[in-house]
């Protein structure tokens, strides 16, 4: 034992850890998968945001929350027996392999870039049964994140604009479109050309080199620092929002982007 991995130390002992919880912990012995989902959800939003802040501790504690969650599946899994902790692990080492012959495979498939990785990744996919690159977007992904995924494995199959330039008209034209349909005053086409216009953007984002998921959400805490300042600086001078005119706020809202 004293010369054993310490990582497959640590592994073992959540295992046994995740066991006796289930077998003794009243919480733990009611829950199934479809109640660990939505708290899934959460942990994986929690270690998104510990990524955007860069706080590398609370990285590590989101990752032991996920792998909690990934244990837990497993177990649950091997109480129906339909498979176990094991079968999953060694399902993704053989995928990993399989897809990347270049390094595994018996004859070395060259490569030239991860682009060409990707598209090869795609490839393979297509070949273990998929009728459609797009079968393995998850349908229940945010829309935008969504909207990405779908570009990127279309991509990796040849299908994509060759200059940014041409992805830009695209965005100006969609524009176009929802301005007249705005007009027009038809809900339902109105809704499906905002749409058009968002994919298009998210679109001439992978052009620029831009994540639109991050760009978005620092837009988000741009107004939000900047809202907040207006509050307290209303709250200084003894005003309520409610009873201040937009111009008022606009004199406020002018000083707190200089901040």
């Amino acid at each position: 034992m004293a010369n054993e991995d310490p990582r497959l130390q640590a592994f073992e002992r959540l295992l046994n850890i995740m066991d006796e919880l289930r077998e003794q912990c009243p919480w733990d012995k009611k829950q199934t998968f479809e109640s660990l989902r939505k708290l899934t959800i959460e942990e994986t939003y929690e270690l998104a945001d510990a990524i955007d802040n860069k706080d590398l501790k609370e990285i590590e504690n989101e990752i032991g929350d996920l792998m909690l969650h990934m244990v837990f599946y497993a177990k649950l899994g091997s109480e129906q027996k339909a498979f176990d902790i094991t079968s999953s692990l060694n399902h993704i080492c053989e995928k990993l392999i399989y897809r990347h012959p270049h390094i595994y495979g018996d004859v070395k498939v060259k490569v030239k870039d991860e682009e060409e990785v990707k598209a090869n990744w795609e490839k393979l996919k297509l070949k273990e049964g998929r009728e459609s690159v797009l079968e393995g977007v998850p349908k229940s992904l945010p829309a935008m994140v969504k909207a990405i995924r779908i570009q990127e494995k279309v991509k990796g199959l040849g299908f994509d604009w060759e200059e940014k330039e041409q992805v830009w008209e695209k965005v100006q034209e969609e524009l176009q479109e929802l301005h007249e349909e705005v007009k027009a005053n038809t809900v339902e086409e109105k809704e499906l050309e905002f749409g058009d216009v968002l994919f298009s953007l998210i679109n001439y984002s992978r052009f620029i080199d831009l994540d639109p998921e991050a760009a978005l959400e620092k837009t988000n805490k741009k107004f939000m620092k900047r809202f907040q300042y207006l509050e307290k600086k209303a709250k200084s001078l003894g005003r309520d929002l409610h009873d201040m005119s937009l111009e008022e706020m606009d004199v406020i809202w002018e000083e707190a982007k200089l901040m």
